[in-house]
């Protein structure tokens, strides 16, 4: 009955979605996204060359869906979250970087005295809609309303589970700047951010905020929040860097060279927050695998490796704890540190928690 459900919900999804007309590339956006290398034929395009799903293959995984027996797709009992609150993140040291899992892809951090936020989904529902798609496991530690004023924003691409709209529209007003890929801009400015407070960014394109350079980098992946603007915005992820520490935040990709380039550039990394969830055999080139997860970081040159894009939708096959299990015994054999936190708990980088399996209590 679950995967009956799921099924129907991705079927009218899919149904409704062929009426949503995007409207982002105007003129100047296309001028604008004509600049990248990118873009060409009207679409942004990977490094490497990737097969575009059709009708058919989309309507494979629906089949998929509905015929095969999926086990442990969601937790039978309450995923651990610390609740957090605006006077713990206040009373965070300003002389280190801070990290907290909020969920899924979703990061808030503490760059000394400013707050930033990675991919932040506070909504229900990873979906165009209120009522269909995947649900959250666990509610988020802090609501937005709660949240100190936000610095940065910063989005890897424009999918549902990365790109929230509400979240965006409550968060324009207290935030002080969006850094989003070549074409997001359009979204943006319609959901009510103020132009000025957005910066866009191709790939290897750098900017030196008070406390850090920033960089966004190449991934292997796609963007469209419906069917008819498949390609139309560009997606990547984000580099980090204080004058004495170095983070990665992987966004969504599957496994490519472009790790290692990333890595010859700017690595070594104290921290990757990479991809490790909602893989699968019928779109291998655009998620990794645990193991090909494992190898990004190493290629990375990554010390510690915070596994992310789990534990909060189920957008897969997979048991909902698998990539967790599985990226625990990787880390193991290639002898990668690992720190697997509790959503909600706030972690100095330079003091980063020993891993702990909590979903093994679930």
């Amino acid at each position: 009955m679950r995967i009956c459900r799921w099924a129907l919900t991705c079927a009218v999804g899919i149904a409704v979605g062929v009426m949503i007309v995007n409207n982002n590339l105007s003129a100047e956006m296309t001028e604008t996204a004509a600049q990248s290398e990118r873009f060409y034929e009207g679409t942004f395009h990977n490094a490497e060359h990737r097969e575009q799903p059709g009708l058919m293959k989309t309507l494979g995984i629906l089949t998929r869906y509905i015929t095969e027996k999926r086990v442990d797709v969601s937790p039978s009992s309450a995923v651990p979250v610390q609740a957090l609150s605006r006077g713990q993140l206040d009373a965070l040291s300003t002389d280190a970087i801070h990290v907290v899992k909020l969920g899924h892809s979703s990061i808030l951090l503490k760059v000394k005295s400013e707050y930033w936020l990675l991919d932040p989904v506070f909504s229900e529902r990873a979906s165009p809609f209120s009522f269909l798609g995947p649900k959250r496991f666990h509610p988020a530690p802090i609501s937005i309303d709660a949240l100190p004023p936000i610095d940065k924003v910063l989005i890897s691409h424009n999918h549902y589970d990365h790109l929230d709209k509400a979240a965006i529209k409550q968060l324009a007003a207290k935030t002080s700047q969006f850094l989003v890929p070549l074409g997001v801009e359009g979204d943006l400015k319609d959901w009510g951010v103020d132009e000025a407070k957005i910066l866009t960014f191709g790939w290897w394109q750098e900017h030196q905020s008070r406390d850090a350079m920033i960089a966004f980098t190449p991934t292997q992946h796609f963007s469209g929040r419906g069917l008819t603007d498949a390609n139309q915005t560009l997606w990547g992820s984000w580099v980090i860097k204080t004058e004495d520490t170095g983070l990665y935040f992987s966004g969504d990709s599957g496994y490519f060279d472009g790790f290692k380039a990333i890595g010859h550039k700017y690595g070594p990394f104290d921290l990757t927050m990479i991809e490790t969830g909602a893989y699968d055999k019928d779109w291998a080139s655009v998620h990794m695998t645990p193991e090909e997860s494992a190898q990004a970081h190493l290629d990375l040159q990554g010390n510690i490796m915070m596994p992310i894009h789990n534990g909060t939708f189920d957008l897969a096959f997979h048991a909902w704890y698998e990539p967790l299990e599985r990226i625990r015994s990787v880390s193991k054999e290639r002898g990668i540190t690992l720190t697997t936190p509790v959503f909600g708990q706030p972690m100095a980088l330079t003091q980063l928690p020993v891993t702990t399996a909590w979903w093994r209590e679930i």
